[in-house]
């Protein structure tokens, strides 16, 4: 121990003199400021929570557990209701897609957003031979006869034996007003199509389809109790005057139009 020129208390170690003031709280004992000390002082602890995962996961594989499974079945089987056709030639085994496109329904009126089951033997859309809006592609050249009209002068005033180019099908092209001949014209390719759709129509389209040309059967309506008392009522207040039952607020409370009321009433004496 040395006592400083100034009135300090210095403590000389390996790293020369050091002021004892700063170290009062320590007691008698100041700390060991050795290197093998000041090298652990900064020493990384290892990081535990990085194998925390692990051990959980296999905590999970040593457990006798099982994990719950949802099952893939559908919680509700469908069950149409709303048409007994349609009812009858269900399969509760397939969708509802499934079902709709066996029956020759349409399941969704827009188009599909995501992927469409493919159909087995479904030939690629393109556009019909018999489609009158379709143009056709340009092929090569045929160079063959054709009989000339000519005038005196020997130009040529029209092409004999020809049709006139229809790159759009139109069947109305060789009916026009200035062809002198009467051939008959080309047959629109609409009709054919119709009747290929026809054709390719189930028995449950059909069905349906003459379902909807039966209107169904009017139901008779009588009248009850509450409503015959209500009209008696107004009846025996205002007789015939329909405008002041309508614009009675106590006993036509649902404010019942004048001819509504005066319709009810005349059935109500018919019966």
């Amino acid at each position: 121990m040395l006592e400083a020129s100034h009135g300090q208390n210095l403590h000389f170690c390996a790293h020369g003199l050091i002021d004892r003031a700063p170290f009062r709280n320590f007691g008698s004992k100041l700390p060991n400021l050795s290197r093998r000390n000041l090298s652990t002082t900064n020493q990384i602890l290892p990081n535990r929570t990085a194998t925390m995962g692990r051990e959980l996961q296999k905590k999970k594989r040593r457990s006798n557990r099982q994990p719950i499974k949802q099952s893939n079945k559908t919680k509700k089987i469908l069950n149409p209701r709303g048409n007994n056709i349609i009812a009858k030639n269900w399969d509760k085994k397939e969708t509802l897609a499934q079902n709709y496109r066996r029956l020759g329904l349409v399941a969704r009126l827009k188009a599909p957003t995501g992927g469409v089951e493919k159909k087995l033997g479904a030939t690629t859309t393109g556009i019909s031979k018999n489609d009158p809006f379709a143009i056709t592609s340009v092929g090569k050249a045929i160079i063959s006869e054709a009989k000339v009209e000519r005038d005196a002068d020997g130009k040529i005033i029209r092409v004999l034996g020809t049709t006139r180019p229809n790159p759009l099908n139109d069947p109305l092209n060789n009916l026009d007003s200035d062809s002198e001949e009467d051939g008959a014209g080309e047959e629109w390719g609409g009709i054919a199509e119709r009747e290929a759709e026809e054709e390719d129509t189930t028995d449950v389209v059909r069905s349906l389809i003459e379902e909807s040309h039966n209107p169904a059967p009017k139901v008779a309506r009588y009248q009850s109790e509450g409503e015959r008392e209500w009209l008696e009522k107004l009846v025996e207040k205002h007789g015939d005057d329909y405008g002041a039952m309508a614009r009675d607020t106590k006993l036509n409370p649902m404010q019942q139009t004048a001819r509504d009321i005066g319709r009810r009433i005349k059935k109500m004496r018919s019966e």
